[in-house]
């Protein structure tokens, strides 16, 4: 894994949030940040990858859930992603979804945020991780959302990088060496790997639905489109749960958002709802982790010995 150079370390009572990838499915993520704000927990440190940088940079820019919501439930994304790609190895093109980050991100560097950040790309050159704490927000956030092969790759500092979500779809250990010391509550946004002989019900995109330019549909060309998206969701859901079990964040927020369509036109409301009574759900989970040390330890033995 390859870093760009880590900001200054977080300080005081909270926690570190790492939101995951997941395509339009990131709605659920305002919830989340909405219950955060609502209970007074702090969020001292943030990381996040694809859709999940993306909400991530927004927040720690000084962005409210509530104006995320409102400029999310705005955006016309069959219009934003119907874009013919100018480059040679993209399908469609971001020119914009930039210019409406650019309206919520500015030119603002990592040391101007509210919040310390680290977002994940993939260097395709390479074949390495790369986290990004530092120069543009702006073309960082492009360069974790860029789906290989149906986006355009960003150009950043010598790397040509790619979506995070196929290296590292819900960075814990990066927010964990962000901001040593806090608990990490991690929110993706898939169901869990089942049991062999199990299968999760997991949403099938439709070429219909699917915001694509008219051509793109038709014949194998729009059947491959479909399969191609599904086999990266798959392939980083796996990734993402086996890094969970590796990494192990003190708490998973998991909202139920799997039979949502990756991509498509969401129901951002419905999603922030879905997001927002699942982290209603954690809350004396989450209070139990900003309870000072000493006190966290006592009732972790207490609740050892009453079992």
């Amino acid at each position: 894994m390859k870093s760009n150079g880590y900001i200054p370390r977080p300080r005081g009572r909270g926690i570190a949030l790492v939101l995951g990838g997941g395509g339009l499915r990131g709605g659920a993520h305002v919830g989340v940040l909405r219950v955060l704000e609502r209970e007074n927990i702090p969020v001292r440190a943030l990381a996040g990858s694809s859709i999940g940088g993306l909400i991530a940079a927004a927040y720690a820019a000084g962005t409210s859930p509530h104006d995320i919501q409102r400029r999310l439930s705005a955006i016309e994304f069959r219009r934003l992603l119907r874009e013919p790609s100018q480059a040679d190895n993209a399908l469609l093109g971001l020119d914009g979804v930039e210019s409406t980050l650019r309206e919520v991100l500015g030119d603002k560097h990592f040391q101007d945020l509210d919040i310390p950040l680290a977002l994940t790309a993939l260097d395709v050159g390479r074949g390495y991780e790369v986290v990004l704490t530092r120069g543009s927000v702006l073309d960082a956030v492009m360069a974790t959302i860029a789906i290989p092969g149906i986006f355009p790759s960003r150009q950043l500092n010598g790397w040509e990088l790619v979506d995070g979500g196929l290296s590292n779809p819900v960075p814990v250990q990066v927010a964990r060496e962000l901001a040593p010391g806090l608990p990490v509550v991690a929110v993706p946004l898939g169901p869990p790997l089942e049991p062999q002989g199990q299968t999760a019900e997991v949403s099938h995109n439709d070429i219909a639905s699917l915001p694509i330019p008219s051509p793109v549909k038709r014949f194998r060309m729009g059947r491959a489109f479909m399969a191609f998206t599904e086999a990266i969701t798959m392939s980083g859901r796996i990734q993402g749960e086996l890094r969970l079990a590796a990494e192990k964040p003190e708490l998973i927020i998991r909202p139920p958002v799997a039979d949502v369509g990756v991509l498509g036109t969401p129901d951002v409301g419905d999603l922030v709802a879905r997001g927002e009574a699942a982290a209603q759900a954690a809350l004396p989970a989450l209070r139990r982790l900003l309870q000072p040390a000493p006190l966290r330890v006592v009732r972790n033995w207490l609740r050892r010995e009453q079992a």
